[in-house]
């Protein structure tokens, strides 16, 4: 008799395998902050003070392309490397849940709204009558942190646990966890702007809180973006997702089973899923009737174009329908739900409503992600279209 195949995949392998896994807008952001970095380093450009975040320059000569310039470039190769290895497990989590076209706007949203609070932060420092300190107004700041920042509260915030570990070392409350890390990085690491991540924190809070939602499109806009023929053939790339079906006001939901609180952040666990995706390792072909194991709140990849899972979270859906039709019919319910956990499931179910999914797609998305609204919400994400 044959024994089993063990394969092994090499380094290069892997690394397609994790490359292929990030979506349109986060690869493309790792990829131009990468470049501009080698660009700088091959032709010895350093003169940062031009396209750098210099709040004196803005208010004086209205140089408002610092805004955007500034998050573009870094320092050195550390700054650089460190700054993308936090995006990706963000951007990819994030992306997959608002859609590609949704991601850009809201980072460049927050890119906006960070150089605001830095303005008027630095204003309020360097002119007050009291004790002018005028460091901040002629603070030079570069690098994509300020809005690592941003998405550092917003995903916590969607994530809802009720904790997050700190490098492995210790946890801390989730409400504190930026704050935490806004202070250790001020201690532990040299030349690095207070200001800048401070206003980061403060953009993800304004998001979170719902204060950005007057500044947000609708679905048209972002519909009309993805259907036109100048994006079409970023479109028909495997790793754009659609905004099709998310949040018809631009404000996440938030995951609100405390059941589930981890003490291993999701930024965490990722990093290191990606990381570990490069190493090499072994595996036994088999054959599982389940099929492979998948991420709770993720189920699948989210919906890109031509992907071939689609089908799988129809026919899953569709099963849960049946079953749960066949639960009302027979009255059997096998969890033994207290009208606490009914209530809650209604509350769940007419938000989605609101939001504009139908209530039957909502019910039977909601049911199978067991009254999570979150892995509901990419549930119905990944049946549009």
């Amino acid at each position: 008799m044959r024994p089993n195949i063990v394969t092994e995949a090499g380094l290069p392998t892997r690394f397609n395998q994790w490359w292929a896994s990030i979506p349109f807008i986060t690869s493309g952001v790792v990829i131009i902050c990468g470049v501009i970095y080698l660009v700088c380093l091959l032709v010895g450009y350093d003169s940062f003070v031009e396209i750098c975040f210099l709040p004196s320059l803005i208010v004086s000569r209205f140089q408002v392309y610092r805004i955007f310039t500034s998050v573009l470039f870094h320092g050195s190769l550390l700054h650089v490397v460190f700054n993308m290895l936090a995006l990706v497990p963000l951007g990819t989590e994030l992306e997959r849940i608002m859609g590609s076209v949704r991601i850009l706007y809201l980072m460049m949203l927050l890119a906006t709204s960070n150089a605001i609070f830095h303005l008027i932060i630095a204003s309020l420092i360097s002119y007050n009558p009291l004790h002018p300190y005028p460091f901040f107004m002629n603070e030079c700041a570069i690098g994509f942190s300020g809005i690592i920042f941003s998405m550092i509260v917003i995903e916590t915030s969607l994530s809802g646990a009720q904790s997050r570990s700190v490098f492995g070392l210790f946890n801390v409350p989730a409400k504190w966890y930026a704050w935490i890390l806004l202070i250790l990085f001020q201690l532990l690491a040299s030349n690095v702007s207070l200001l800048g991540h401070l206003c980061g924190i403060l953009s993800g809070f304004a998001y979170t809180l719902g204060l950005f939602k007057y500044l947000l499109p609708g679905p048209s806009f972002y519909s009309a973006i993805e259907s036109s023929s100048l994006l079409s053939a970023c479109v028909r790339h495997s790793g754009f997702i659609l905004c099709t079906g998310g949040t018809t006001y631009g404000h996440l939901p938030t995951y609100s089973n405390v059941n589930t609180a981890s003490s291993t952040p999701l930024i965490r666990r990722n990093l290191w899923r990606n990381l570990s995706s490069w190493m090499l390792h072994r595996d036994t072909s088999t054959n599982s009737p389940t099929g492979p194991a998948q991420d709770p709140r993720f189920p699948g990849r989210g919906r890109t174009l031509g992907a071939a899972r689609n089908q799988q979270t129809t026919t899953d859906s569709d099963l849960s329908l049946q079953t749960r039709h066949s639960t009302g019919n027979t009255g059997v319910d096998g969890s033994a739900a207290t009208n606490q956990g009914s209530d809650n499931f209604e509350e769940e179910l007419n938000k989605l409503v609101a939001m504009g999914f139908e209530k039957i797609q909502a019910e039977v998305a909601l049911t199978a992600a067991d009254g999570d609204p979150t892995v509901a919400i990419e549930i119905l994400m990944s049946q549009q279209g």
